[in-house]
């Protein structure tokens, strides 16, 4: 979906011009990996201090190593000697437990909802033609369709979770929010948080304005729902929950 390209922002050419996903994700990404960057670069200022921190090289080991002992062989492991190997691990980690699994859980209840889309069991096999069974199915295709998918009680569980998992919850903290001043007393992480923060603030009006253009048909799709999946909603305090279908939590909360 995308190619190396020192000619494009951060260094990709998309294949699709018009793909959000891409588009807004590499924009948190970014804000991600410099904010992650500038933090440890404060505690870290050279590689010899990563390679020589006990606590790092202990964790990555026991990431490598036990945790996923079955790759722990693959060539692509980072060796964690260097500040780069640090904030590349931990921009992966942030990345996936806020903005990608954002991405992919948010809008489960706009589709799966309505549960036609994807029944959570098919109760039986396609008929063979020349059968009853099939002959029911050319006849009523959507009766023999009903028949086949969950039964009413299992879909209300189902549809049922699908809200829970779809939710915003009202103690939610957004990617560059805090929810204590205190989390730290250095006066540059602090700052260097702020500025993540505005960034990702405006990230928001960003994606908002593109969202209104309407060159951009993948924005908004043929249901005219816009694209709001990686708005980050950093500078949202109200605590509003519920299907809100945008905003991005500090990490995953179950």
């Amino acid at each position: 979906m995308a190619v190396p390209d020192s000619s494009y922002p951060y260094g990709l050419k998309l294949m699709i011009n018009d793909y959000p996903y891409a588009i807004d994700g590499l924009e948190i990404w970014a804000a991600i990996e410099t904010w992650v960057t500038k933090y440890y670069s404060f505690y870290y200022p050279s590689d010899e201090t990563v390679k020589n921190d006990t606590e790092i090289q202990s964790w990555w080991s026991e990431v490598k190593n036990e945790r996923h002992g079955d790759l722990r062989k693959e060539p692509w492991w980072s060796e964690m000697n260097t500040l780069a190997d640090l904030t590349q691990a931990c921009t992966i980690i942030i990345w996936i437990a806020s903005a990608f699994h954002v991405a992919v859980n948010f809008r489960q209840y706009l589709y799966i909802g309505y549960l036609p889309n994807r029944p959570t069991v098919s109760r039986r096999f396609m008929p063979k033609p020349g059968t009853k069974e099939y002959d029911k199915l050319e006849n009523n295709p959507d009766l023999a369709f009903l028949k086949t998918i969950t039964a009413q009680f299992q879909t209300l569980l189902g549809v049922s979770l699908i809200v829970v998992l779809s939710r915003h919850a009202t103690d939610e903290i957004y990617l560059g929010q805090r929810d204590t001043a205190e989390w730290t007393i250095d006066d540059e992480p602090l700052a260097t948080f702020e500025r993540f923060g505005k960034k990702l603030v405006e990230i928001d009006s960003k994606i908002m304005e593109t969202n209104n253009d309407i060159k951009l048909k993948n924005r908004v799709g043929s249901m005219k729902v816009s694209y709001t999946l990686l708005y980050p909603n950093t500078s949202d305090y109200s605590r509003e929950d519920g299907l809100t279908g945008k905003g991005i939590p500090n990490s995953i909360s179950i």
